[in-house]
């Protein structure tokens, strides 16, 4: 599924940058630079990658708990399958956390 959505992004388009292990929040804002390609570290040909640009560090890190405590995003991929690494957000979705952040 992650690999699906690496292949669905295009170059410009901006994405949040989460950190999963200890902190589990978003704390910036990046950018694709190049869209997806095999993964040069897989040795079964089966994963791609994107390469990113940092663009900017958000005001205040978003957290896991506080995107779960918000009714307008229960239904994200973050909160109903927190170990999918790479998921789409709607635009409304992506405002709402911008908000939360500043």
């Amino acid at each position: 599924q992650a690999r699906n959505n690496l292949k669905k992004m295009k170059k410009n388009d901006l994405c949040f940058f989460y950190h999963s292990v200890s902190e589990k929040s978003i704390v910036g804002i990046v950018k694709v630079v190049k869209e997806h390609y095999p993964d040069p570290t897989d040795k079964t040909e089966r994963f791609v990658v994107v390469d990113v640009k940092a663009m900017k560090k958000l005001k205040n890190p978003v957290s896991l708990d506080k995107i779960k405590q918000n009714d307008k995003l229960k239904d994200i991929a973050l909160v109903k399958q927190s170990r999918l690494s790479v998921m789409p957000l709607k635009k409304m979705e992506w405002n709402i956390i911008i908000e939360m952040s500043n």
